[in-house]
């Protein structure tokens, strides 16, 4: 089968990643301008309520198959038995998990009055099992995925104008959200016939194989889930609402670019997955060597940018009531560059190369630690301590999962060529920072000020890696990444 372009799928999935943060922005404001205050705290209720089914459903299915079903690709007759196999599993996983959604809401007292609405945002636990995403990711279908995705979120923000129009429409709100996630899941489903044929298989010898790799990538997404979520929820309780308000802002803005810088790191995942498992090792280093240089190439003086433009992005993004933001945003912007590269080690090495146990071992000693942290340095530092506890977390967990890859990356990165690039990417960054620092001072039109710090820093920072003659600048402009 024809391999896509890796740089043009990094273009379309990171065009659908800012489109998926950029949703909520856009239809947030006339949402809550429209529906009651209660009416929102149901649809957010019920939504937090879904997202833990959603994830017993899921378990690490998408991993799973991702790694192992890349290597049957060029092989339809192989890929039907291996689709139809883990889909019959998904099937039973998203049954149990109806199953203990309905135990609950059964039980739950609490519950009764929010039952339809966790009933319509139900509806996304089958819908993500029916959309077999991870088939499209696995032939690296991005433009598909993307121009789908952008499709169904136009009519969504239709629909909401449309029948979102009163204060208790949030019923209405929730079906057109759930409809903008994974509507199209069901043309997924259709569509799926052009690269294997799905029945329901029963084999549950190949599910006992599978349960154990799924169960421990499923506990590491636990645990990454509590060290994510933890800064929030232990802000809330140990400080006040409006700090845990300054710190979604920051988050928000942490999120966004982290996703953006790292669509070249997602699109990779099924490439490298499909050359382990047909042992194709000198491709996947060769693949792996130029991932790795190339984010470092982009990710490092994007953060530096970042960090120089924080206080107007606030300003833009949120209003002067949330400059305070811009301290914990500065912080995370170092978390970045951890964050990613965590990601590349976990998703690009360790999964692939059925490493799985130590991605949890990771994910469970950062939780840890961040729990802890936060103990100690939210009530003192506030949103700045949680900020801190995911950089030093963010650490610890790239230092874990470095250690457990690195005579793999021996092969591919640990030369002569890598240091090189790392070197002329820190020259670089420092004339993007000194760049920035001296129009901050000198332009005092906020607008003019941010356009000429990101047209003049990158122009800057290509001029000094052309003229150091780094390899990598010319491999990106030059060439698509096969």
């Amino acid at each position: 089968m024809e391999k896509n372009s890796i740089k043009l799928n990094a273009i379309v999935n990171g065009i659908r990643n800012v489109l998926n943060l950029l949703f909520p922005l856009i239809t947030f404001p006339y949402v809550s301008r429209t529906l009651s205050v209660s009416g929102i705290g149901k649809y957010n209720f019920s939504s937090s309520i879904i997202s833990y089914f959603l994830l017993l459903a899921a378990l690490g299915i998408d991993k799973y198959s991702i790694r192992e079903g890349a290597k049957y690709r060029e092989d339809r007759k192989k890929m039907s038995q291996f689709v139809s196999k883990v889909f019959t599993f998904n099937l039973i996983s998203t049954l149990v998990s109806y199953l203990f959604l309905f135990l609950l809401m059964s039980f739950s007292s609490k519950l009764k009055n929010y039952t339809l609405c966790i009933l319509i945002f139900s509806l996304q636990i089958i819908f993500t099992t029916l959309g077999v995403e991870w088939v499209y990711t696995i032939y690296e279908q991005y433009f598909y995925i993307t121009v789908r995705s952008i499709i169904f979120k136009l009519i969504s923000i239709v629909l909401l104008f449309v029948f979102v129009r009163k204060t208790d429409d949030y019923l209405n709100y929730a079906a057109i959200t759930v409809f903008s996630i994974v509507g199209s899941n069901v043309l997924n489903f259709i569509h799926l016939k052009k690269y294997c044929d799905v029945k329901i298989t029963f084999d549950f010898k190949e599910f006992k194989k599978m349960l154990k790799p799924i169960a421990v990538i499923f506990a590491s997404n636990i645990a990454i889930l509590i060290y994510v979520n933890a800064d929030m929820t232990m802000l809330g309780y140990l400080k006040n609402d409006y700090a845990v308000g300054i710190y979604s802002v920051s988050t928000k803005i942490y999120t966004i670019c982290k996703t953006l810088l790292a669509s070249i790191l997602t699109v990779t995942i099924p490439r490298l997955a499909m050359y382990t498992g047909k042992k194709m090792y000198k491709e996947y280093n060769e693949l792996l060597y130029n991932l790795i240089n190339v984010l470092l190439l982009i990710i490092v003086p994007a953060i530096v940018g970042l960090f120089f433009l924080s206080k107007d992005i606030v300003l833009i993004i949120s209003g002067t009531g949330y400059l305070r933001s811009t301290c914990s945003l500065r912080i995370l912007c170092l978390a970045i560059l951890l964050s990613i590269l965590n990601g590349a080690f976990i998703e690009c090495v360790l999964i692939p190369y059925k490493r799985e146990k130590f991605v949890l071992i990771s994910s469970i000693v950062s939780a840890i630690v961040n729990i802890l942290l936060n103990l100690l340095l939210i009530p003192y530092l506030s949103e700045n301590g949680a900020a801190i506890t995911t950089l030093i977390a963010e650490f610890i967990c790239l230092s874990i999962n470095f250690y457990y890859s690195k005579d793999i990356l021996e092969n591919s990165i640990f030369n002569v060529s890598t240091l090189k690039n790392l070197l002329s990417v820190i020259v670089g960054s420092i004339f993007v920072g000194i760049t920035c620092a001296i129009l901050n001072v000198n332009i005092n039109n906020m607008i003019l000020r941010i356009v000429l710090q990101i047209s003049i820093s990158a122009f800057i920072y290509s001029l000094s890696q052309l003229l150091i003659k780094n390899q990598f600048l010319k491999f990106v402009v030059n060439r698509n990444i096969n």
